[in-house]
This record gives C-alpha cells, structure tokens and sequence, in this order.
C-alpha cells in the first residue's frame, strides 16, 4: 500500500482468489463459508495500485527475464519473486492423479469436497498422510459429515507412525480424539494404488473409499526445478535474503523455497514471516539500499482443530488444549483476512483552492472517470457535438454520423468503416487490447459484416522505452489473437505518449448486400440480445475496490467474447446494433427513433453480469449512468429504486448485439445463438406507433 514511484508491480496467479490454508480445516467442518478463506487478489491489486494477471505460470525464461504463461504472451520482469506453494499430489502412486486428489492447491481440494458432500452415496473417505495437515483435515471431514447426518467411513493411512513430529502430549490428545470420532488410524502401511474402489495397500489390503486425499509431503511443482536454478530436491535454493543462489533478480518464499543458511518444515507461519523482508529487499534492491536478512524463529505454534469448535496448541511446554484455543486460532485468522480484505483504493488528488469555481464544483460532485466506454461523452453533449459534421459529398460515401459505422460503396458490395477507442479499465494491457478489439470488431459485426483489416491506435503512458515496448508487445499480441480469430488483419497504426493507456482500433469490413442498420425494425419483430448486462457497474465497483474479485473476472470473460458467430445467426434481421456506451435504453431508443417505432422489454427475461444487480442495488452507478438517463427521457423513465431498470442505462464495453428479428426466424436464431454458446435472451417486441419504450416488470 506503499507504491514505489517508477515501479509496476505484477501479481500473477490462476484464479481471482487466493484461498487462506490455515481456514482449510474449518470449512471443510463448516465452520466457515467458502468466501470467508479467499484472498480477493483483484481487489487488493487494484488498492495497492498493482496489476493482476490471471493466468498460471510454467516457467520463467532467464534468458529474456520473462514469466511464461499457459494461455496468453510472457510478461517480461526485473525481478521476480517466486511464490507458488507446493503440491500435496502423489503423482508417484498409480491412480492417484486420476482417482484422487491433493489438499494443496486448496481452491480445486474445496470444489472436489463440496462436490463430494452434495453426492448421495455413503462410502468411505481415505487420508493419505498422518501428520497435523492429515490428522486436522481427517477430524474436520469426521464433523462435518456427522452434522449432515453421514455415516461416512474416515481412513487415516501412513507409511510410517503417525504424528510423528509433534510433542507427545499433543499426539497422545489428537490420537484420542481421531479414536473418539471413529477415524480408523493405519500406521506404517504403503499404498500400492488408488482406483475407482479405493486405496490398495502393499500386502493388498483394499480400502474402501469414493474419495482418497493427498496431504502427506510437500511436493514442489516440476517447472520450478526445470528454471535452471540451484534447487534442493526441486525447491528453490534461496540465501539469508530469500534471494535465488543461482540468480540474484529471482526470489523465492513460502514453500516453494528452501532456506540454505537455516532449513525450516513447510510451514506457512514462515512465509507470512518472510513477507516483510521481502518487501523490504526488493524495494532496496530498486533504490540501492541495504538488504535485510531473514531469520526465521526457531519454534512456532502450532494451533490444530479437531474438527468441532475445539483445538490443541503445540508448541508450549505442556499442550493447551479446549474451546478457547479453537476461539483464539478463529480470532487470529479472521484479523488475518481482514488486514487483507479491507484494503480501500488510493484516493486520487482533490481539487486544487485556486481552481476556478465552477470547474471546482463540478469535479468535486462527479463520480470518478470511468474507463471503457463509460468513459464516452454524454449523449446529450455528443450529438450537439457533431452537428457540424454535416452531410456526406461524395456519392460512394451511403451513411454518416449515427448509425454503427459508416457505409460506403465498394464494387458490387458495401464496405463498413468504424472507429473506437477505449481508456484503460485494467492494468492489464494484453486484456485491455483483446476486449477493445473485440469492442472495435462489433460495430462491423452489428451490420451483419466480415472484418476486412485493422489500424490500430495506442496511448502508452509516460515510462522508460524498454516498459513501453513491453507494454506494446502485450498489447499487440491481444490484438493479433482477437482480430485473426474475426478472420481480420491488422495491418498497422500509430502510437503516441499520454498521460494514460488507452487503446482503440479503426476497422473495415465487407459485405455483399446493403449492411444491416438500426432503420429497419418492423411491428412484430422479436429483440434479441446476446450478452448479459452490467459490465459498466462492474468496473465502476472495481475501481472502488468494491466488486468482488471473481464478478470481476467473469465480466472480463463476458467482454472477451467474439460476436462473430452471434452475427452469423442474425441473417435475417431487420435491425441490428451493438450495446455500448449508451446502455440497453439509449441503443434501443436509437432503433425506435431511426424505424419510427416503439418498442416493449420485458425485465423478467434480461440476463444480468454476477453482482451487477446486488451492486446497482447498493448504488454503484458508472460516470455515464446520469447522461444516458438524460438522454432517453424522451422515450421512457426508468423506475431507479429497481436495480433491473438500472441496469438497462448501464453503459456496456464489448456489450451484446442487439437485434430486430421477424418473429417467424426468432425461435430459431435463439436457438443457434444458444448452440454457438451465447447467453441470449428474446427480451421484448417492436410495436407500432411512433417512437416509445415500454418496460414490462
């Protein structure tokens, strides 16, 4: 929360969350709901000012000091600090990876465990591994099944004595609790295989199981070792600074480390310990500072659940043990997530006392700037805006200002020309660049035309010229994917400095009959829309820290679809746009005013972005919301205490196409919509009379 000016920090992770371990036994028991153990990494990127990047890395390439990443271009570092955990998998047992699974990674163990709870059939939970991790989960599963009234058959397996580690006091009291829960203990036994039926043991012994748990052992992943640094057993060798012996730009932490001047057990007390010396490393490694050596406590406590509300601490001379101890480790870890959870944005600088008054007013009233294309002009400041434009002279030229594009004549056929652009809403600049393309690409999609080719058009923010060209080779790299994936090329463009990112394209597509306009809805027509709305409340919230992190990422996914197919299916409309910048309401408003007709939604059949409602609820409103409820008085007033209304004013980046299909074709074009994967909705009628919109609740 402490940026260091001229640095951009990346946090690169699988998923939007990061769950909490220490928490892992207390859900499986049910003491905790499934969101009380995730890290909200978008949310507390976006505080810290960081980046997040979803993705999972599988190497790091030195040469080039790039992160190489399964399913988007390498991200280019500095230095980088390593620290991705470890796997409790037992690749090495046959069946275990397609028969079992590992508690670590805690996100997939937790999906395998609700899976298994909401399951019917009451057989056997086998537990490889018998240490605190095994013992704790095993007593945890133990509670939870009992309290769902399952007779489940709990096995604890060990290929050597149980416990082992642990003072003999704390063994002695977690061994009578797994005997008073009826976990069957099996000590000194190796398993030999793990299939559909169980576990098999080495004298072959069969134990029945649906579900088999890896917890024994801290297995490093292979791409760690494959790096080309000094490693211990596939553990990255690290000094007093948690600095790589091999190469002084790598670091490593947590588990997937190991400490050469002090070893220490996987633990995850150690790397919550190391988080500060890292921070201060790196950032001296920045500034020219002096590093700090990690010393690591040479004792630990240790609290363990046992699977009720009760818990022993080892660690002390003499073992404590009760309700209270399960109280106190609840306390420490609830403080823990908080610390993490209630992180609030940076506040940006306000106004200046000698600004001019007016300017001062209207900056101090105004919601943040949104990005996207919430970041447009108001409709109603636009079109005053435009009116010089005038009309067109030349006789190729077929349309102007205000359809989706711009048509010209172009042999036999039309050409569609179009041009968009959109301020940052990300850190992220390889999704930023795919979302505006596919944003671009919809306006030639929304006429029923084929992207021809692509100019791009890219502000870099001010930064040193290896950073900018990094940042432009994430960009064009998006690009590229999303405009080849539109059957497009991208031919070239320009690039400017500014004060910010922002990315746009200019597009032509081509089409043989007249393109599809936003004139020709006719009476009885059925509208079509093809995503779900709520982007621009999403990204609003996120820019507030206020939308949670995995809402965020499936509106991410949602802007990242191509609408190409979706245009396909629409062959025969009558009217077609794209939903943008102007929301649901103004983009129709623009069909009913263009077909001199009116048109009836029905709010019951709208689909809705995961945590748009809940927020639209709660006020979160996007910069544009204001002018484009200005801009559709005309036609129709929203009732603003309903949050479905809301939404139909919410502006939208890389929204949904929107379209007038006779009623004879619409039954099927919604079928192929949904077939080609698109969350389509039939969402109201055309109806006759002049321009109006009728909202059906």
């Amino acid at each position: 929360m402490a940026p260091l000016a001229g640095v951009q920090l990346t946090v690169i992770n699988p998923d939007p969350v990061a769950p909490y371990t220490g928490m892992l036994p207390g859900y499986v028991a049910g003491h905790y709901l499934r969101d009380d153990l995730d890290i909200d990494l978008v949310r507390l990127a976006r505080a810290a000012g960081a980046r997040f990047v979803q993705g999972r890395a599988l190497g790091i390439d030195r040469s080039t000091k790039c992160v190489l990443l399964d399913d988007r271009p390498p991200i280019a570092y500095d230095i980088a600090s390593v620290d991705v955990g470890v796997s409790t998998a037992l690749s090495d047992i046959e069946g275990f990876d397609e028969h079992a699974i590992g508690a670590k990674p805690l996100g997939a163990f937790a999906a395998c465990w609700d899976e298994f709870l909401a399951s019917t059939d009451q057989s056997g939970v086998a537990v490889l591994g018998a240490g605190l991790g095994g013992v704790e989960l095993a007593l945890a599963m133990r509670h939870r099944l009992h309290s769902n009234r399952r007779a489940d058959k709990i096995t604890l397996i060990d290929r050597e004595t149980a416990l082992a580690t642990v003072s003999e006091a704390v063994r002695s009291r977690l061994l009578h609790a797994l005997a008073e829960n009826q976990v069957d203990l099996i000590e000194e036994a190796e398993v030999a295989a793990v299939s559909n039926d169980g576990v098999t043991l080495s004298g072959g012994k069969v134990v029945d199981a649906e579900l088999v748990v890896g917890t024994a052992g801290a297995r490093p992943y292979p791409w760690v070792a494959d790096i080309g640094l000094d490693v211990e057993k596939g553990f990255i060798k690290v000094d007093q600074h948690l600095r790589s012996l091999t190469d002084p730009s790598i670091y490593a932490c947590g588990d997937c480390a190991h400490l050469t001047p002090s070893p220490r057990p996987k633990a995850g007390v150690f790397a919550v310990r190391q988080a500060p010396v890292l921070y201060h490393n790196i950032r001296a490694d920045l500034t020219g500072r002096q590093r700090r050596n990690y010393r690591p406590q040479s004792r630990y406590l240790k609290l363990v659940s046992m699977g009720r509300k009760t818990a022993v601490a080892d660690g002390y001379i003499l073992p404590l043990a009760g309700d209270w101890v399960w109280n106190w480790k609840d306390r420490i870890d609830r403080r823990f997530m908080e610390r993490l959870g209630s992180a609030k944005p940076m506040q940006s600088e306000r106004p200046k006392a000698d600004m001019a008054r007016e300017s001062r007013r209207l900056l101090a009233d105004a919601p943040p700037l949104c990005g996207g294309c919430a970041a447009k002009l108001a409709p109603d400041y636009l079109t005053p805006g435009l009116s010089p434009v005038g009309g067109y002279r030349r006789a190729d030229v077929l349309t102007g200002p205000g359809d989706d594009a711009a048509i010209l004549s172009h042999g036999d056929g039309f050409q569609i020309f179009t041009t968009d652009h959109l301020r940052a809403f990300t850190h992220d600049p390889y999704l930023l660049s795919r979302i505006a393309a596919h944003h671009s690409l919809n306006d030639v999609f929304a006429m029923g035309g084929d992207p021809q080719a692509v100019l791009a058009s890219v502000i870099l923010p001010e930064m040193s010229g290896r950073l900018q060209a990094d940042m432009l080779r994430e960009i064009m790299a998006g690009a590229v994917e999303v405009i080849a994936q539109a059957g497009a090329d991208l031919v070239g463009g320009q690039t400017s400095i500014g004060a910010e990112l922002s990315v746009g394209f200019s597009v032509t597509g081509l089409r043989k009959e007249r393109p599809i306009e936003i004139n020709g809805a006719r009476t009885g027509d059925r509208l079509i829309l093809t995503k779900a709305l709520g982007s621009g409340t999403i990204l609003a919230a996120e820019m507030g820290a206020r939308a949670k992190g995995v809402d965020v990422r499936a509106t991410f996914a949602a802007m990242d679809q191509s609408q190409k197919d979706a245009s396909r299916c629409f062959s025969q409309a009558n009217a077609m746009t794209d939903v943008t910048g102007f929301g649901l309401l103004g983009h129709l408003r623009a069909i009913c005013i263009a077909s001199d007709c009116s048109a009836v939604l029905d709010l019951d059949q709208l689909r809705f972005l995961p945590g748009a409602l809940t927020l639209a609820q709660s006020g979160v409103r996007s910069s544009l919301f204001e002018g484009n409820l200005r801009s559709v008085s005309d036609l129709v007033h929203p009732d603003l205490n309903d949050p479905r209304q809301v939404l139909l004013l919410d502006p939208q980046t890389s929204g949904g196409l929107l379209a007038s299909v006779p009623l004879k074709d619409a039954a099927r074009c919604l079928l192929n919509l949904r077939v080609a994967g698109y969350d389509a909705c039939d969402i109201g009628e055309i109806l006759d009379g002049g321009p109006a919109i009728k909202l059906k609740t």
